[in-house]
């Protein structure tokens, strides 16, 4: 008779972890959903004005990244600024290639007229954190050496400026914004220049419950269930949420005033299940006299922009999405 494996955590509809340390990603959710989970091939051809394409930065890690290219108009001589992309999905879940972030960053990369790059990230727990940090910022490396001339690839060096990079990350991936963000601040990178950081809808908790996490309602895309257990798997063994890369506003935290960030685009959802401490954040970047702008949408919830079903139905998600991809392009144009 075979064994059958034990579970040891389970995160419904999203992970299953067994004792033998093997995970399975199989989702499990409502059917009418699953196709935002579906992986987008890239296709060299301009689809609805973007092309997309998968390269390897490193041989020996295999790390990978995909390249968002918009249509250029044949006159156009100015180059186009950089958008370094992080993924969502609590550090353990979700791909570069879904179809959740294709639909959005073909059109942020149309709407803001940029070069997109996304990580694929190494995910928890079998790469627990800082693995997906560091992965994060491998890729802005690896943009600073074709900025150097010292690697090629096509589109990014015939046609990105390396002068207007930044930096972008849906929830758990703008807490890697945050981190890459101040790691840059102590390297040298030029002649790339990192012009701003738009962390989204960020992953940034306490030990401790928060006012909005026991009072705005849960949803299929986040409940209290899945912060906690995707944490307790993504954190190093010992750590618990205070962590600086989950509680950057901590008293673990290096201390903000300190740091030497770029100017950051801050985008909270009021529905949020975490926005008391997402604000925690941005108040302490504030009295550390930090430049942050704050964008709120309001009558939305956490990653509701990614949500390709409820974008097309609902007018409200709608609405809220066309101003949160109008914000993050006026806040590139101006930097």
């Amino acid at each position: 008779m075979a064994h059958e494996k034990q579970v040891i955590e389970e995160v419904s509809g999203w992970l299953t972890v067994f004792e033998d340390g093997s995970v399975d990603r199989t989702l499990t959710g409502p059917p009418e959903d699953k196709f935002m989970a579906e992986a987008v091939p890239p296709h060299d051809d301009f689809i609805d004005g973007v092309a997309v394409k998968d390269v390897v930065a490193d041989e020996n890690s295999g790390s990978r990244l995909r390249i968002y290219l918009p249509e250029r108009n044949d006159n156009s001589v100015n180059k186009l600024p950089v958008i370094l992309h992080f993924h969502g999905g609590g550090f353990c879940i979700s791909q570069a290639d879904w179809f959740m972030y294709y639909t959005v960053y073909t059109r942020l990369a149309r709407v803001a007229n940029a070069i997109i790059v996304s990580v694929f990230l190494p995910l928890a727990p079998e790469h627990r954190l800082p693995a997906a940090c560091d992965a994060g910022f491998a890729a802005l490396l690896w943009l600073r050496e074709l900025s150097r001339q010292q690697g090629h690839e096509p589109w990014l060096n015939n046609y990105a400026d390396f002068n207007r990079v930044f930096l972008i990350g849906d929830a758990s991936g703008g807490n890697i914004v945050h981190q890459v963000a101040v790691r840059a601040g102590e390297e040298n990178l030029s002649p790339l220049r990192l012009a701003g950081a738009i962390p989204i809808h960020t992953g940034f908790v306490r030990s401790y419950r928060s006012k909005s996490e026991l009072e705005q309602e849960q949803t299929p895309f986040l409940t209290l269930d899945m912060v906690d257990k995707f944490l307790g798997l993504a954190l190093p063994v010992g750590s618990n949420k205070d962590h600086p890369i989950t509680c950057p506003m901590g008293e673990a935290a290096p201390a903000v005033e300190e740091l030497k960030l770029p100017p950051y685009l801050y985008c909270v959802a009021e529905k949020d299940l975490m926005k008391d401490t997402e604000m925690e954040f941005y108040e302490a970047m504030e009295k550390g006299e930090k430049d942050i702008e704050l964008f709120i949408n309001n009558g939305v919830g956490h990653s509701f922009y990614l949500n390709k079903t409820a974008v097309e139905i609902d007018p409200v998600t709608a609405s809220e999405t066309e101003k949160f991809l109008e914000a993050v392009a006026e806040f590139i144009s101006k930097h």
